[in-house]
């Protein structure tokens, strides 16, 4: 049987759980037309990159499938109908990894390394002022002739 990776996305507004529930009433869809789910993952609640439907954020959640391609046509046919699903994508492969996916693997490096105190030893330097070679050059025109500068020191005003 083909190979499938099933990444769906889920309404910001229910539950971890109920996306776990979700998943397992895919599961059972799969399971009753010959096929199976190797590796389930959730993700989590993240934000999205521009809004969908109306949602800023949503659950992420990933299933390694394998099963026959009418299987899969009926999965995707009932995220359709199903109003907690706002986006999925379904992709064929020729084999499935059998660690972690990246998305995974991110996540556990992220929490190792201890996100909140990242640049506390780092000198910033001076954030407030401009670069002062940028500042005090003269500037060109579009020509590449010179264009006058006002010579008056930074205190004078006119």
């Amino acid at each position: 049987m083909p190979l499938y990776e099933h990444v769906f996305l889920a309404r910001q507004d229910i539950s971890a759980q109920q996306v776990e529930s979700l998943l397992q009433d895919f599961r059972t869809l799969l399971e009753e037309r010959g096929g199976s789910i190797g590796k389930t993952e959730y993700w989590g609640l993240k934000s999205l990159a521009f809004r969908i439907k109306k949602n800023r954020k949503a659950h992420y959640a990933l299933m390694n499938i394998d099963a026959p391609h009418d299987a899969v046509n009926e999965l995707e046919r009932q995220m359709r109908l199903s109003t907690d699903i706002i986006r999925f994508l379904t992709v064929r492969v020729d084999e499935h990894d059998a660690g972690p996916s990246p998305m995974m693997r991110r996540a556990d490096r992220d929490e190792r390394e201890g996100r909140g105190d990242r640049d506390r030893d780092r000198d910033r330097g001076d954030r407030r002022g401009g670069r002062r070679d940028r500042d005090f050059a003269p500037r060109e025109a579009r020509g590449g002739t010179e264009v006058e500068t006002d010579e008056r020191s930074e205190g004078e005003e006119s």
